[in-house]
């Protein structure tokens, strides 16, 4: 069902969006792999995104000429129970999806080497310096939205989020300390994220549908993911389930 807002698809409920999405998708992926050979794919962790997953890594695509990255990660162990990284290999990683090539945005080595609380910045620090070496243009990514109205790791009241939202910062990747939030972040910034070619935000719940509603009303400082409606972006598109 589409809704009056054009960026905005409702759906009857979470397998219905995850349906929907991952067939958007698809289709997308697939004509970045008949225009160019390769695509990429981007990916938000969380629980909201399982059932994305388990939809997306059945689809007969070509996944050795796919890479998935991650939108945002928490600065863990690749084990470690919040790790997005761990949340990907679990649940998309499967099945067809397996051969696609995963490009984490932390190593175990990196948080190894910040073990020692005077090393643990430098570590984060060098650990985004490799991501914003390793940039490549994202042909698709899909975000979430907290509560609090952050997308990616931009996190209202974080003290990087001047630069996250800037959307001339010339770097694709920053760390992230939220003021809330547990772990330190790895972020795409709002530059990277305008520079994606189609970029998908998929929530569920009457509470992040009103910070949705307010966030495309105006842009606010204190919701970051306004930042993403205005000035509006035509390859924007939002999947709302109650």
């Amino acid at each position: 069902m589409k809704n009056s807002d054009t960026l905005l698809e409702v759906c009857s409920d979470a397998a219905d969006l995850a349906a929907r999405l991952a067939r958007d998708l698809a289709g997308v992926l697939g004509d970045a792999l008949a225009a160019r050979g390769s695509a990429v794919l981007a990916v938000s962790g969380g629980r909201s995104p399982v059932p994305l997953f388990h939809a997306l890594a059945a689809l007969p695509l070509d996944w050795a000429r796919i890479t998935v990255t991650l939108v945002d990660e928490r600065f863990v162990p690749p084990d470690h129970a919040d790790s997005n990284a761990a949340l990907v290999r679990a649940h998309l990683l499967q099945g067809r999806a397996a051969a696609a090539r995963f490009a984490p945005l932390v190593e175990a080595d990196d948080v190894a080497a910040g073990a020692a609380p005077a090393a643990s910045d430098h570590a984060l620090a060098a650990a985004v310096a490799r991501a914003n070496r390793g940039t490549r243009p994202i042909d698709a990514a899909v975000l979430g939205m907290g509560d609090d109205g952050h997308t990616a790791s931009l996190f209202p009241g974080a003290p990087e989020i001047a630069a996250g939202l800037n959307p001339r910062n010339p770097q694709d990747w920053l760390a992230v300390h939220p003021p809330a939030a547990p772990h330190r972040r790895i972020s795409l910034s709002l530059a990277a994220l305008l520079r994606v070619r189609h970029l998908r935000l998929a929530i569920s719940g009457a509470a992040k549908r009103a910070v949705y509603d307010a966030a495309r009303r105006s842009r606010r400082d204190d919701l970051p993911v306004s930042a993403l409606f205005h000035p509006p972006h035509p390859h924007v598109h939002v999947y709302w389930s109650p």
